[in-house]
């Protein structure tokens, strides 16, 4: 049996406007280990949503289409299994929490039935086992007068319940794969606490491995066990996140950490990167980030770097040339 719970090798992502192609993201690898938290960070627009949606197999065709790679559950490469099979997968084995809890919840249908639906499917139980199950699910994610919240609508819950409502479903068969797609955003800070807490303790009861994608650092500290830093559909970095906050090697890395507020120090203007994530597909030749670099030299103009392995870090950079090894 394989380390990893999932191994992602090469993956190409395309999007098709008219004739044009639109690449998403482009020879994305990385490796997931059973009961690892792995934090994928970057600027909207670097293709980590794109990333999550693909290994649900839920990229829309057209206009999106996966163009290369190959994606291991175990044995089954999932870019190879019919529709059939990855449906089962789906919500089974590999579950999503959603960016909008609001609109991932159908408004027509109440909680209760939206969640005993899971059970039904995936675990072919009675109605009245399923519902019996998700009331169990919501006392396990904390949701106080859960029998009364299972006949109520999404529209009758605050937005810190119905997150809490969609953890109960993504992790309702007990998935071997929890992908969290910005699980905090548009939550006040307490909320946003009470749910990092809850797939904490999830995560752990469960063994389950976590991707968390998010572009909130403090989050990713307090998550995260490893990290992919992603831009313009590349990897630029991946370390363990003690590493990456302590000693960041890519310069796009710097510039996400060196843009936290600090409470501590005097006041002084917050950084900020220079410049904007460029469309994609605009840069085509050269480093992603040399528009926006601060060490940008003639050869990150002209060749796109490989990564190179420099301590515990993988960074693709051309500062690293002849100080680490290439991958």
């Amino acid at each position: 049996m394989s380390e990893y719970v999932l191994e992602i090798r090469d993956l190409s992502i395309c999007f098709y406007s008219g004739r044009k192609e639109i690449p998403a993201v482009e020879n994305l690898s990385f490796n997931l280990s059973r009961g690892e938290t792995l934090g994928i960070v970057g600027e909207s627009g670097s293709g980590k949503t794109v990333t999550s949606l693909s290994i649900m197999k839920l990229i829309p065709n057209p206009p999106g289409k996966i163009t290369g790679g190959e994606m291991f559950f175990g044995s089954l490469d999932l870019l190879k299994v019919d529709e059939d099979t990855i449906r089962q997968i789906r919500g089974n084995n590999i579950s999503m929490i959603f960016q909008e809890p609001m609109t991932s919840l159908n408004p027509v249908y109440t909680i209760g039935e939206q969640l005993s639906e899971v059970f039904c499917t995936h675990q072919k139980l009675s109605k009245k086992e399923a519902m019996k199950k998700s009331l169990d699910m919501l006392k396990q994610v904390k949701i106080p007068l859960a029998e009364k919240r299972m006949k109520q609508y999404p529209h009758e819950l605050s937005g810190g319940m119905r997150q809490r409502v969609m953890i109960a479903m993504a992790l309702a068969c007990m998935p071997e794969i929890l992908i969290a797609d910005e699980p905090t955003t548009a939550l006040d800070v307490t909320i946003q606490s009470q749910i990092l807490h809850l797939i904490r303790e999830m995560k752990e009861k469960m063994n389950t491995a976590v991707i968390l994608i998010t572009h909130n650092m403090g989050v990713v500290a307090e998550m995260a066990d490893n990290v992919m830093v992603m831009y313009c559909g590349r990897a630029l970095e991946y370390a363990d996140v003690r590493t990456l906050f302590k000693e960041p090697k890519h310069p796009y890395t710097i510039g996400l950490l060196n843009s936290i507020p600090r409470i501590k120090g005097g006041r002084k203007k917050l950084y900020a990167i220079k410049g904007s994530v460029p469309v994609p597909g605009e840069i085509t030749a050269g480093c992603r980030f040399n528009s926006r670099c601060e060490y940008v030299f003639e050869k990150c103009l002209v060749e796109e770097p490989p990564i190179f392995e420099v301590g515990k870090s993988k960074v693709r950079c051309w500062k690293y040339e002849g100080k680490g090894v290439t991958v």
